[in-house]
């Protein structure tokens, strides 16, 4: 999905990690921590569009960084969430 395209993927890969939460009877509003893997972290600011629209009224801290490869080469991002559950 999204091949070639930074915010797409990014998009997916929180889609995803929502639907995880909810499995875990979680929200977005528990996440405390977002890591996004880049293969090219001069495209951040694409991942950086994708995570301000799904958390920018929860603001948890982030991290990019820079990886060399993905087990599929045509995936650019992949994201990391740690939520607090009560």
């Amino acid at each position: 999905m999204g091949q070639g395209d930074v915010y797409a993927q990014t998009v997916r890969c929180l889609d995803i990690a929502e639907a995880a939460l909810k499995a875990a009877g979680a929200s977005p509003g528990d996440v405390v921590r977002t890591r996004i893997m880049l293969r090219d972290v001069s495209r951040w600011k694409e991942a950086a569009r994708a995570h301000g629209e799904r958390f920018a009224s929860v603001r948890p801290a982030c991290t990019f960084v820079e990886v060399s490869r993905f087990i599929d080469p045509d995936w650019l991002v992949e994201v990391e969430l740690d939520a607090i559950l009560d």
